[in-house]
């Protein structure tokens, strides 16, 4: 015999012969088909962002236009899938897309001002918040630096040494700043001056804040770059300041770059925008390092 039955809000269908009744319960058979259906469409993303990385190790770069024309779906399910992969450090987001990471070549300039940009910002915000008027600093290359001398903008009587144009540009706008651009090589792809020349500018001053910013962030505690050629005016700028701060956001936490710049013992207060490791957070206590979270 047959009977439907509704229970505790459930359908069930029970066929009852006269020893034994077997329940076949549809909500379980509901939830199950559910399941194996959430499953097929999380295989089916995860073969979708294998494929996107492979693209990307060809093309150099992964746009999120391209990538939704070339695996005919929405925009925002390439966004979805570029946010995973970059939860993951499979791929660095920047704006329209992201970039595979690379342990030898820098993200472009462009790229990079508007990577995290926000967290630049509070992390800028915080630092000007150490530096007192009347100061003298070093600002060297990057955008967090120069969203750092942005958020200088209003402090007064600073004396700010840089090899950085865009630094330079940006601290013209105080007027009560006195700025002092380290001669060099010109690299025009972000305004950099580099090189031996800029070295022997910035060894004349001793300043009382040096304020770096670095491509990576080693686990060993190690402040890392590209340019062999812009570290030692890094490591010149570091010798001959009073005070340390390094600048980084939490994206350099997961990149890698082959060129030594310093040790975060070498350096006062690191502010960021999200906690480091356990790892960097053990390494700082020990050496002394203040860690600020903007």
């Amino acid at each position: 015999m047959l009977r439907s039955s509704r229970k505790h809000g459930l359908r069930s269908l029970s066929i009852l012969p006269e020893t034994s009744q077997v329940k076949i319960d549809i909500s379980k058979s509901a939830t199950f088909v559910y399941f194996r259906f959430m499953q097929k469409s999380e295989n089916i993303a995860s073969l979708r962002q294998l494929d996107i990385l492979k693209h990307g190790r060809t093309s150099g770069q992964l746009r999120v236009g391209d990538l939704a024309s070339r695996f005919a779906v929405s925009e925002q399910t390439i966004r979805t899938d570029l946010r995973q992969l970059a939860a993951r450090g499979a791929v660095e987001r920047v704006h329209g897309g992201a970039i595979l990471p690379s342990s030898v070549r820098h993200i472009g300039y462009d790229d990079r001002q508007a990577l995290n940009s926000d967290a630049k910002a509070r992390i800028a915000m915080r630092t000007a918040r150490l530096i007192p008027q009347d100061s003298s600093l070093f600002l060297n290359i990057g955008t967090t630096t120069e969203a750092v001398a942005r958020a200088l903008r209003h402090h007064a009587n600073l004396m700010v040494v840089t090899n950085n144009m865009n630094v330079a540009n940006i601290m013209a706008q105080n007027e009560t700043a006195e700025v002092i651009v380290a001669g060099g090589r010109l690299r025009r792809s972000d305004g950099a001056l580099v090189g031996d020349e800029a070295s022997a500018t910035i060894a004349r001053f001793k300043v009382d804040f040096a304020i770096i910013g670095a491509s990576a962030l080693d686990q060993s505690g190690d402040l890392l770059d590209f340019d062999a050629a812009e570290v030692r005016v890094t490591q010149t700028i570091l010798q001959q300041s009073r005070a340390a701060i390094l600048v980084a956001d939490y994206t350099k936490f997961s990149r890698r770059a082959p060129v030594r710049i310093a040790s975060l013992s070498e350096i006062g207060a690191f502010i960021t925008d999200k906690g480091p490791s356990e790892t960097i957070r053990s390494f700082c206590a020990d050496v002394g390092t203040q860690i600020l979270v903007a």
